[in-house]
């Protein structure tokens, strides 16, 4: 997969866990910060997250379009699972399969530790989460903008999860974003379409303007059901969203 220009994760500084274990895995440009509610297997994760990535850069390999395309691409009928996950997800959003990536390896992930029986799973990925929880958590949009959105959050409850919360912008950080959005934030059962269809999201919003146009894309995608798209100092969001200071 293509690598890209590192960039220190420094909202992990304001993230609190309390009573949950925490680690940070790192395999090449995949950084990933998990909480669970016992210890995890390191070796375990690292071998997932590496079988997941050569998956993914054996498709590369045979179909170079599936990491530059940015609209949907056929898949292969025998293509492995997390391939035919962000090729759907693409699709359904309109935009191409590695817009998914984030989210897909975080969810992948997050189902092989549900399987094992962990039953709290936090998994940050970029920015991308994939969340099971049996408390209420709070999850912090950051928007680059402190004084108008400092301290904004999401209130999840657990029985909403497991959830796939996934974030885009046009102003904060390295992703391609064609948008001018601070944060699209889309939330869906399914991490990796919520992963695509925030991109989507994201590329609609070139000012104030087009939040409506944004937004009514977003009630669109079946499987989405909850948005927050922010951009300067006007926010606009659907669904089941609760807010917190």
């Amino acid at each position: 997969m293509k690598a890209d220009k590192y960039c220190r994760r420094f909202y992990r500084d304001w993230i609190k866990a309390n009573g949950l274990y925490e680690c940070r895995i790192v395999v090449k440009e995949t950084d990933l910060h998990i909480f669970t509610d016992r210890p995890i297997d390191k070796d375990f994760v690292k071998a997932r997250i590496q079988l997941y990535r050569l998956d993914i850069e054996n498709y590369i390999s045979k179909d170079r379009r599936f990491l530059v395309a940015l609209k949907p691409i056929a898949v292969e009928l025998h293509a492995k699972p997390i391939i035919k996950d962000m090729c759907r997800a693409a699709k359904i959003a309109g935009v191409g399969p590695m817009a998914a990536v984030a989210g897909a390896i975080a969810q992948a992930l997050g189902r092989d530790l549900s399987r094992r029986g962990y039953k709290e799973i936090i998994i940050e990925n970029g920015g991308d989460i994939f969340l099971v929880s049996r408390q209420v958590r709070l999850v912090g949009i950051y928007t680059g903008r402190k004084k108008l959105w400092g301290g904004f959050k999401l209130k999840i409850k657990p029985q909403d999860t497991p959830l796939g919360i996934c974030t885009s912008s046009g102003t904060i950080g390295h992703s391609l974003s064609f948008g001018s959005a601070d944060s699209a934030v889309i939330l869906a059962k399914n991490a990796s379409l919520a992963d695509a269809v925030a991109t989507a999201v994201a590329n609609l919003v070139k000012d104030k303007r087009s939040l409506a146009k944004a937004l009514e894309f977003a009630r669109s995608i079946p499987g989405v059901w909850g948005a927050v798209i922010i951009i300067k100092d006007s926010l606009a969001s659907y669904g089941k969203i609760e807010f917190s200071r």
